[in-house]
């Protein structure tokens, strides 16, 4: 168990949390959701000690176990991707050491033996014999390949080293585990195995997420931040929304109750008190009234973008058609000769674990790569609106926000402009930033209010939820859903894609499954599943080829 005590944290003169008293059980997970800017990441670094409140206390069960998902991706790049994970559980990886350098020594003595000895015992108690096993399938599970155990951390491209992190925090059976936004950079192959991890994980976990179906499938409670305050909900994500939105529901049926009363003792009171006959029940009144106090409703802190893709002419029959498509990159085949065609309602979801894959189709499409081989022709009536990956390029000026997004607005009028800003909550002098200098967030809300202003009728979304917090990701969704044009996208979020997505294309190795139908049944389908296992051996056949 750990719980906070009267935790209180000033920065400057702002209480960013005032007073917290909240106690996380055994057995439980728990989402800790809020604004940005609300202390998310800040709270779990002082659950975990990383951080002194100004006041307060956390108090943590004597003999627990924390362990906490790493930031930093570069502090192990000198160890080798097995030792990481197990130095997750740093006592374990103490013992080890020492036993190793005990054996190690020419001149084995008595006293050593007695050290070994002792150190063999804690070592067989605290399971070290499956030390390395324990690593290798949280590695594998989480799709690190057992060829990359030996090597180093700084060999790991990015998205590999935070999945060994992740292992690292995993790692040993912890009793309580700290997780902030786990789920960036992990395919969804990976998300799912996590998944699968936590609901089957019988200590403490408190995890950050902007990932509304992971929330939903490991949380049995959500702690919800807002004006420096944590309240406790039971259930997961979805819960929460329908559990605050009825309660400010209620709050508001019951302050409309009161007002009517008040109206009416006011109105007694008025007509009556001058009325000798009348006058100790307009005194009794009085005294009703004044013990009525309406409830205070705080609207939430949370502020939700409006994201709204409006084509300026409608799709005719013809979209895209792709034929053959075949691209190499470094030497590596990452498209085999992909072919299909686009109808006007599609809104097709590319998966499978390379991204690359998936980042060099839309590159192609929208004519920033050239095929190895093969075509692809949009139809005449399409017009498309890009969402890269990496958008370095597109900030690399010295424009402000007006100024920027007003090179793609076929209106140019600054109002015009400002109001497409506005909605994505640039408001004021907020439009007056350097682009050079915007957070990730901002930077991303730049891009869709680029999308929304281009009027185009084909979107092509390359992972367009990094950086983005759980009301932008929301509003984008739905704004998703709402388009009624074609859309193309690669994401992590199982929500957005489930939601969204009317068309499955699986990017394999040596090939390609294309399916008309949602995520969710997709990832049911027996028949997905043979065809995988049909490429898997056409690769293998090559290979021995």
């Amino acid at each position: 168990m750990i719980s906070a005590n009267n935790v209180t944290l000033r920065v400057g003169k702002k209480a960013l949390f005032e007073d917290v008293n909240i106690k996380f059980t055994e057995g439980n997970c728990y989402g800790l959701i809020g604004a940005n800017g609300a202390g998310k990441s800040t709270f779990l670094r002082i659950l975990s000690g990383q951080l002194e409140p100004t006041n307060g206390t956390v108090v943590i069960t004597p003999g627990q176990r924390l362990s906490v998902l790493e930031q930093d991706h570069f502090k192990y790049d000198e160890c080798v991707v097995l030792d990481t994970v197990m130095m997750g559980n740093a006592r374990l990886f103490e013992i080890m050491k020492e036993k190793d350098e005990i054996y190690a020594k020419p001149d084995f003595s008595d006293e050593d033996g007695i050290r070994a000895s002792e150190l063999e015992a804690e070592f067989a108690n605290m399971n070290g014999w499956e030390a390395e096993s324990d690593a290798a399938t949280l590695l594998n599970g989480l799709g690190i390949e057992t060829e990359l155990h030996a090597k180093l951390m700084k060999d790991l491209n990015g998205s590999d080293k935070v999945k060994v992190l992740l292992a690292r925090a995993l790692f040993g059976n912890p009793d309580i585990l700290l997780l902030d936004e786990p789920t960036n950079h992990l395919d969804l192959a990976a998300i799912n195995w996590l998944e699968e991890f936590l609901i089957n994980f019988e200590n403490t976990v408190i995890v950050v997420s902007h990932d509304r179906y992971f929330l939903n499938k490991v949380c049995t409670h959500i702690a919800d931040i807002d004006y420096a305050k944590i309240q406790l909900y039971s259930g997961n994500y979805d819960f929460w929304y329908e559990s605050s939105q009825l309660m400010v529901k209620q709050m508001k049926e019951a302050n409309r109750k009161k007002e009517e009363k008040i109206k009416e003792l006011q109105e007694f009171i008025q007509r009556f008190s001058a009325n000798a006959s009348k006058s100790k029940q307009a005194t009794s009144r009085k005294r009703a009234l004044e013990k009525i106090e309406l409830d205070e409703i705080r609207p939430s802190s949370r502020k939700y973008p409006y994201i709204d893709f409006r084509p300026e002419r409608e799709i005719g029959n013809e979209v895209l058609a792709v034929e053959g498509l075949t691209k190499s990159i470094d030497g590596v085949k990452v498209l085999d000769n992909l072919t299909f065609t686009l109808n006007h309602e599609d809104k097709v979801a590319f998966v499978g674990a390379n991204e690359l894959a998936k980042t060099t189709l839309f590159q192609i499409l929208m004519g920033e790569l050239e095929p190895d081989a093969g075509t692809y022709r949009w139809g005449v009536t399409t017009s498309q609106a890009y969402f890269p990956k990496d958008s370095t390029k597109e900030f690399d000026n010295d424009y402000v926000i007006y100024d920027w997004l007003m090179q793609y607005s076929p209106v140019k009028d600054i109002t015009y402009v400002r109001g497409f800003l506005g909605r994505m909550l640039f408001a004021g002098e907020d439009g007056a930033k350097q682009v050079k200098v915007l957070s990730g967030g901002e930077k991303v809300r730049c891009l869709l209010s680029k999308m929304m202003i281009s009027g185009a009728n084909c979107l092509i979304f390359d992972e367009p939820t990094n950086h983005l917090d759980m009301e932008s990701i929301t509003a984008l969704n739905n704004g998703m859903i709402k388009f009624p044009g074609v859309i193309l996208f690669a994401s992590h979020d199982h929500q957005i894609v489930q939601t969204t997505a009317n068309r499955i294309i699986e990017l394999l190795p040596g090939g390609y499954i294309d399916k008309i139908t949602t995520y969710d049944e997709y990832l049911e389908s027996d028949e997905m599943a043979m065809k995988r296992q049909i490429y898997t051996v056409s690769e293998e056949q090559e290979a021995d080829d």
